[in-house]
């Protein structure tokens, strides 16, 4: 009934080379070079992001506050009612 999935072409020519993952290790040098290797990359952009963020971050908490007060109701208005 039809091909399998992993059978549908055949490549030739082509020599693929993999590692059995039990003879992986999972985490190789990760505290002594991936550590300062995140370090370095959020130091080296930080600058670059952050400003930008805490504009927006400014703008949107402004605008949310800006509109809240637009939605209230002025309470002069109502001061002959009493």
């Amino acid at each position: 009934m039809g091909r399998h999935f992993g059978d549908l072409a055949k490549v030739r020519h082509i020599i693929t080379y993999s590692l059995s993952p039990f003879e992986q290790k999972a985490f190789p040098n990760f505290f002594s070079k991936g550590i300062p290797n995140v370090w370095r990359r959020f130091k080296s952009s930080v600058f670059r992001v952050a400003p930008p963020m805490v504009v927006m971050y400014l703008t949107y908490t402004w605008g949310n506050r800006a509109h809240q007060q637009s939605k209230r109701k002025n309470p002069a208005d109502y001061e002959h009612e009493e």
